[in-house]
């Protein structure tokens, strides 16, 4: 029963059918936000809710029977058992803030589609060097801050009157949000060189720093990339090998047919 059941879950059809169950919770929890939607169908919504929810259950039942201790070895099943777990949580006092996490069902795809798992192995590989750059990040926001708000802060307190309300403002010129006509024209009214101070800041932020945030996420991917392709060739040359050495078993046995035919 465990090997017809483990063959089961791992599975092609019992992986799409779990998709397409993601898919449809997906749907349903985004029209349970819909208040006409509610009114006329709010109790075959929580009907089916209730029966995906039962389904999501059963299934890490079925891969815990499988895995037993082993089903803890893989982040995405115990992220899925605990996205499973809120949603099972009820639906009253502060728990209720909870119960809105139940649409993290839906990264559970992440999990499941193994382009989407390539994708998040190679973001999770580049976490380190987005933590290096985060932090440079950090110091250029904290220099530029401390710069702006002994520049501009007297005349300007809504924008730059503090370090934490500059680096506020700093993120909205970064971002090239309203940065000209809503912050640096208006300061530049008062200090026309201002200029001298926003351009270099978002040639080091918007045009340099975040496109190392790029080349560290396209590196990691490749890294992704290269490391599927190299375990799936070690696979296939596995395969080849094992097959050449039954072609060889074959041979022999049947080179020993025919001496033992030929003795005869």
């Amino acid at each position: 029963m465990p090997t017809s059941l483990k063959s089961l879950i791992e599975s092609r059809r019992f992986e799409r059918l779990v998709t397409v169950l993601i898919l449809i919770n997906a749907v349903t929890l985004g029209l349970e936000t819909v208040p006409t939607v509610m009114a006329d169908f709010g109790a075959v919504l929580g009907t089916i809710d209730f029966l995906l929810l039962l389904a999501f259950t059963v299934e890490l039942a079925a891969r815990f029977a499988v895995y037993r201790t082993r089903f803890f070895h893989d982040p995405w099943r115990i992220f899925d058992l605990l996205v499973v777990g809120i949603a099972w949580l009820p639906a009253t006092g502060n728990l209720s803030v909870l119960r809105a996490l139940r649409i993290l069902r839906v990264f559970r795809m992440a999990g499941m589609v193994p382009s989407l798992r390539r994708v998040v192995g190679g973001l999770i590989a580049a976490l380190p060097g987005m933590g290096s750059i985060m932090l440079l990040l950090t110091l250029v926001f904290y220099v530029f801050s401390v710069m702006a708000t002994k520049l501009f802060g007297a005349d300007f307190p809504d924008w730059f009157g503090s370090i934490p309300a500059s680096a506020y403002s700093l993120f909205q010129i970064m971002t090239l949000e309203s940065w000209s006509m809503g912050i640096v024209r208006p300061v530049m009214e008062v200090y026309p060189l201002a200029w001298m101070f926003f351009i270099p800041f978002i040639v080091c932020t918007t045009f340099t720093v975040l496109n190392l945030f790029i080349g560290i996420i396209v590196s990691a991917m490749q890294s992704e990339h290269e490391a599927t392709a190299t375990a799936e060739r070690e696979a296939l040359h596995s395969d080849n090998a094992t097959i050449l050495e039954e072609l060889r078993a074959l041979r022999a046995e049947i080179a020993a047919l025919r001496r033992t035919g030929n003795g005869a």
